[in-house]
């Protein structure tokens, strides 16, 4: 029989195995304890394998009992042990600055350090304060808020301060209590206030601290905000508040910290320094116009365009939207989803650039004058006035089950008149030919086409037909249908 441990030495919180081998005869299961927690398992071929966390410090014992029956029940067959060595968590510190303002209580605010990170630590802080009452406060994730506790401290006076893992945790550092003592001498302090509204990168945001020299106001004192290679320096007004701006030049989590120098007062103030605050920074919002394919156009035809307009990914309602190919211009108003759609007619034959121009007011990206990549449209001669190809409207559903990338279908038809059977009808959609269809006897020509999710933002489609030496080309609209599955 024997009890085989590994690792044989792991650190605190983290898993080792135990494994049975060589189990007795006539032994179904085995109940392995370690650290007042057992673990009941089969035994098959003489073995099992468990996993546990390893707690605490030191030299632990693991215990291993074996039972005929299963479940951990029936006679004992044998037992065993082995030992695990488990090195203890670094050691993290707690840090408290006591406060008592001239009128009120005294608060604790405790920051958490541990080099092994933060977030395993969570549980409760507890202060015992002179007399033996207790105060508690949550820690998340290794941090906590400033706590009143309840009480005016006066200078000398002392609080232990001690941290205590919610049940189930188990803390990458280990925590030592430790005693703070209210300052006999007279406390500057200052201190930064939450951010308000959206911290946007290349954008001045408002920063504000407030000066207190034990919970009195400091007036006049210069107060310098930090973030990286960004300052800015205020002085405080008669309540004590300096209010700064800073510009933040990269996204992502940063850090601010106030200084303090205020000389002339009765608290020692230069170089004091706030505790910090870390703020998220946002991208700054990227307005974008992007034109959708369209199909071949003719000459004299009025040809359907599209655009869609996006701050940062999101859908611009209410967005002006100009549609230009050499003279030809068109304007129209971004719906809720963000879509633009005019209609541009061509005069001349040949190959054609189109782009779009957007101005939005009053969105939360600069938009006006932003242009969209252009597209290149092929503009064939005019349509002959002998026969005439008309498009049905159509809409699109669901292609149930989702097939891909046609994850959507829509019945696409046009009509020759006078009739004309046997003429082949292609059909476009976003500039892309999904089919095509040959005309019946009444002329028509009908298309079960399957689109993807750009073709169905097309807002249109347009089918073409060439009857002798004429192209004809019809548009029409591309809805979703009601309902749309």
């Amino acid at each position: 029989m024997a009890v085989v441990v590994f690792p044989l030495t792991v650190p605190a919180c983290t898993t080792f195995t135990v494994t049975i081998t060589g189990a007795p005869a006539g032994t179904a299961s085995t109940v392995i304890t370690y650290d007042g927690t057992t673990q009941t398992v089969a035994v098959l071929g003489g073995s099992a394998t468990v996993s546990f966390t390893a707690v605490g410090s030191g030299s632990q014992v693991v215990s291993a009992t074996y039972f005929s029956g299963t479940g951990g029940t029936g006679t004992v067959t044998g037992a065993e042990t082995g030992t695990v060595t488990v090195t203890p968590a670094p050691a993290g510190t707690i840090s408290t600055t006591l406060t008592t303002p001239v009128s009120g209580t005294t608060t604790a605010s405790t920051i958490i350090t541990c080099g092994a990170g933060l977030t395993s630590i969570n549980g409760t802080l507890t202060y015992t304060l002179p007399g033996g009452g207790t105060v508690t406060a949550t820690v998340t994730n290794g941090v906590v808020g400033t706590t009143n506790l309840g009480v005016a401290l006066t200078p000398g006076q002392v609080v232990t301060v001690s941290f205590t893992p919610a049940a189930g945790t188990c803390p990458a550092c280990t925590l030592a209590p430790i005693t703070v003592t209210l300052p006999e001498v007279s406390s500057c302090s200052v201190v930064i206030q939450p951010l308000v509204g959206p911290v946007v990168v290349g954008q001045p945001t408002s920063v504000t601290a407030v000066v207190l020299c034990n919970g009195v106001p400091v007036s006049g004192a210069s107060v310098t905000f930090t973030s990286g290679t960004a300052t800015a320096t205020a002085t405080t007004n008669a309540l004590g508040i300096a209010i700064g701006s800073l510009t933040f030049s990269t996204a992502g989590p940063a850090t601010v910290t106030a200084t303090v120098t205020a000389t002339g007062t009765a608290c020692a103030c230069s170089g004091v320094v706030s505790v910090p605050i870390t703020v998220t920074v946002a991208p700054q919002p990227t307005c974008q116009v992007l034109l959708l394919p369209t199909g071949p156009a003719v000459v004299g035809v009025p040809l359907p365009v599209t655009a869609v307009v996006l701050c940062n990914g999101v859908p611009v309602s209410g967005a002006s939207v100009t549609f230009t190919s050499g003279t030809a211009t068109a304007t129209a108003t971004t719906n809720a989803l963000g879509i633009a759609t005019g209609s541009l007619t061509f005069s001349t034959a040949g190959p054609a650039t189109v782009t779009a121009t957007v101005t939005a007011t009053g969105t939360a990206c600069a938009c006006s004058g932003v242009v969209s990549a252009p597209i290149t449209v092929t503009v064939t001669g005019t349509v002959g006035s002998g026969t005439t190809l008309t498009a049905a409207p159509a809409c699109w559903r669901v292609n149930l089950p989702l097939p891909l990338p046609d994850v959507f279908k829509a019945t696409l038809t046009a009509t020759l008149s006078p009739a004309q059977a046997g003429v082949t009808v292609s059909f476009f959609v976003a500039n892309q030919l999904v089919g095509t269809a040959v005309t019946d006897a009444t002329g028509t020509a009908t298309l079960q086409a399957g689109l993807n999710p750009l073709q169905i933002l097309a807002g249109s489609y347009t089918a073409h037909a060439t009857v002798g030496a004429t192209m004809l080309q019809a548009t029409n609209s591309l809805t979703p249908c009601l309902p749309p599955v």
